[in-house]
């Protein structure tokens, strides 16, 4: 039997006599996601790149000839020993004439399933063999959470991942208040695979047996479960003003759990003196955030009665909200508010971040070491803040703010991508296109004709895991399993492996490279090596009979797992990794900093575009993530067209807002602001607060060369703000922003997303 999995579940696979494969759900998957299925339709697709190729433009401009614009212009199809020569070549250039920091491969993207086929690893591993490159920091996911949380909690990965566990909230939890939602269609996917789709399950277990849920979120689909769901729906971006408001009111009240306060959390006092108007002269009452929020403050003084009557109180915050301009806040203000309730760690209490953001948050499981491919050492020491890359390559030179530093963005002359598409994540794609012509060479590893491909200058086809083996080795998932080899490599595409082994031997490091090594040694390598750290009595089975069988499940720990549970029975003993040792409500550190975007205590900050300064536009964008697909990967498959009406993305619009615009379900409409537009199709919905559309991530970039339309396909990227969170943590703020809405009343533009780019056969073969 053959296996192989992925970023979104486990398939068994069924192969017929022609050639072709079905991806079937796998056995133990109590929930199996079909998304997987999209590579059925999308592996043999007309967009996938069959040879290297190089942009004609960038070949003539090396022999001086006009340069030409990136993404839109012809390739040329050349043989891989004349790409190996002309990146060989162009890379000893650039680090000749500028150096190793010029060279930029932050290359962020989402980790597949494959321990040894990853893709960034590999990237890495080559390039510090040659003397190192910019890299970058934090994810596009939840950069300020990554950021501020260290100053607060400390170690945010420890917390992220060690969540309390659905079953303590089942069993023990009374009210979870869930800012953010627990959007279930995220739960599908999982850092390093998926054995079983769990969140349902626990969604409807904790249902069931009484956990009372209350999604305060802009959309009603942000939680579903089998029970009737309490939906407060909030103006975007304003959840801070109604978290300090709950502080606030439950403090005056006099309910505050001072002995919590006291044992375990500093500056207290400086917060309430915040909370109280004495710094600013506003007190952060219900009527004040009622203000802000839209809710009434009758509905704010409910919640606080439920809050107070609850025997257990779980806060959840949903990872898309650090997602906004000073997305550092809500988490800072959501965990004030947990330390004041009082309920941090005690079964089914305190703080979660992102349940069902990926599948194991929450699960009941035990971090299972493993090793992955060694990266060696990067002797630059020159970084960017993940989510400013058109800042820096725009602004060389020029310094900027972040987490108490000042930095400099460094001068780029050559980029190296690999297993990611930086035009599905970044903001703002109309300024990105304009700074991603300013580098002198960009390469890229792809294996279809996506924006990253059609944007570079060199591209070298790369086969997908159904192409070669690999095993699914994820910490934070029980199961393992080896991935078969499913079909061939389409075309003449290789594994980075194969292309960096060859690569290296035009720097004379292969051996260095490869330790000598063929692939399906490092990956018996990676599994022993692993192997060696488990506990003498959860150890792998037998390489072989684990390949036979194809999978293998790691016993469950017996206690559940409750966050922060060691420090509250012991913070002498077990204090956190925060200057105080202690929960931080004010933080010296960040006061220190004096900055005026993230001062050193949660804070409500209005300066920002929503819908409590809306003016030109009047309706606030959401961008999440999609149903059908992970971001913008297996889009030109069959199964992502699920979500989509006549091939575009679909924008979710209120009845009423709708009705204002005089627009009907089904109409194809313009969405647009002062930074781009784009088209998409008509979804009237009751289940979206008025004054809110929502168009899901992941369309392929599809520009126009209309000046009306910025992408016909729909991509939201192209509306979105590029800007920093604060000058701490200068993440990305893809929600904050605002558009406005016309029918489109000229003919519809074909879709051209999923067409190749003009390919000419080359002399140089």
């Amino acid at each position: 039997m053959k296996f192989t999995a992925a970023h979104w579940g486990t398939y068994k696979v069924s192969k017929d006599e022609g050639g072709g494969f079905k991806l079937l759900p796998f056995s133990q998957d109590k929930d199996p996601s079909d998304i997987g299925r999209g590579i059925e339709s999308a592996i043999r697709h007309s967009s996938r790149i069959q040879k290297p190729a190089v942009r004609r433009g960038w070949l003539e401009y090396q022999n001086k000839q006009k340069k030409t614009q990136r993404g839109e212009d012809e390739f040329v199809e050349v043989s891989w020993e004349t790409a190996y020569e002309l990146i060989g070549r162009e890379i000893k250039r650039v680090i000749s004439t500028n150096g190793n920091e010029s060279i930029y491969a932050g290359s962020y993207g989402w980790a597949s399933a494959g321990r040894f086929h990853h893709a960034q690893s590999h990237l890495r591993r080559f390039l510090n063999l040659i003397g190192g490159y910019t890299y970058s920091k934090n994810t596009y996911s939840y950069a300020a959470a990554e950021v501020i949380i260290p100053h607060v909690l400390g170690n945010f990965y420890n917390f992220l991942f060690d969540t309390t566990t659905w079953e303590s909230i089942s069993e023990n939890t009374s009210l979870l208040l869930a800012f953010g939602g627990i959007p279930l269609k995220n739960g599908q996917i999982n850092q390093g695979g998926v054995g079983s789709h769990n969140q349902r399950d626990y969604l409807k277990n904790a249902s069931s047996n009484g956990v009372r849920f209350i999604n305060v979120s802009p959309l009603k689909s942000d939680l579903e479960t089998v029970n009737e769901v309490e939906w407060i729906s909030i103006k975007p971006n304003t959840d801070v003003a109604l978290m300090l408001a709950l502080c606030y009111e439950i403090y005056k009240s006099g309910a505050t759990d001072r002995k919590f306060i006291d044992k375990y959390t500093v500056g207290f006092k400086k917060f309430t003196k915040y909370l109280n108007g004495d710094t600013d002269g506003v007190i952060k009452n219900a009527e004040w955030a009622s203000q802000i929020t839209g809710l009434s403050s009758d509905a704010i003084f409910e919640l606080i009665k439920e809050i107070k009557e609850s025997k257990r109180t779980m806060i959840s915050i949903s990872w898309s909200l650090t997602r906004q301009s000073h997305g550092e806040q809500p988490y800072w203000a959501a965990i004030a508010l947990a330390s004041i309730i009082g309920d941090i760690g005690k079964p089914g209490g305190g703080i979660g971040f992102g349940y069902s953001a990926m599948n194991s948050i929450g699960d009941h499981y035990k971090k299972i070491p493993a090793v992955s491919l060694p990266q060696g050492k990067n002797s630059v020491k020159k970084f960017i803040p993940v989510a400013r890359i058109s800042e820096m390559l725009e602004s060389p030179g020029t310094s900027f703010d972040y987490n108490g530093s000042k930095l400099t963005y460094p001068d780029i002359k050559l980029i190296y991508w690999v297993g990611g598409n930086p035009f599905h994540h970044h903001q703002d794609l109309n300024r990105m296109i304009k700074a991603w012509q300013l580098p002198e060479t960009i390469i890229s590893h792809e294996w279809c004709w996506n924006a990253l491909a059609k944007h570079s200058d060199i591209v070298l086809p790369v086969t997908t895991s159904l192409e070669r083996e690999d095993i699914a080795l994820a910490p934070r998932d029980p199961y393992m399993v080896f991935m078969s080899k499913i079909i061939d490599p389409i075309g003449m595409s290789k594994s980075d492996f194969e292309i960096f082994s060859d690569l290296a031997e035009t720097f004379n490091i292969r051996k260095e490279y490869t330790e000598n090594r063929t692939e399906q040694e490092w990956i018996k390598w990676i599994y022993d090596e692993s192997n060696t750290l488990q506990e003498t009595n959860h150890k792998f089975p037998d390489f072989d009979l684990f390949k036979k069988k194809g999978w293998y499940k790691h016993p469950k720990p017996i206690d559940h797992q409750i966050f922060l549970r060691e420090f509250i029975e012991s913070p002498s003993k077990n204090p956190l990794d925060t200057p105080s040792g202690k929960i931080e409500l004010f933080s010296k550190k960040i006061d220190s900093f004096q900055y005026s975007d993230c001062v050193g205590h949660p804070k409500w900050y209005g300066d920002k575009e929503y819908l409590g300064n809306a003016s030109k536009y009047k309706l606030h964008l959401l961008s999440n993530q999609p149903k059908f697909k992970l971001h913008s990967q297996l889009d030109q498959g069959k199964v992502a067209d699920g979500e989509k009406s006549d091939g575009r993305a679909i924008i979710e619009v209120n009845i009423r807002d709708a009705e204002a615009r005089d627009l009907s379900e089904g109409a194809l409409v313009r969405v647009f602001n002062d930074r781009g537009s784009c088209l998409a199709v008509m979804k009237i919905s009751k289940d979206i607060m008025q004054g809110v559309v929502n168009i899901p991530t992941g369309a392929w970039l599809d520009p126009s060369k209309s000046d009306s339309i910025s992408c016909v396909h729909g991509n939201p990227n192209v509306l979105t703000l590029d800007a920093g969170t604060s000058k701490l943590a200068q993440g990305p703020s893809s929600h904050t922003c605002l558009v406005e809405i016309e029918q489109f009343k000229e003919e519809p533009p074909k879709i051209k997303a999923f067409n190749p780019p003009k390919i000419i056969k080359s002399k140089r073969n």
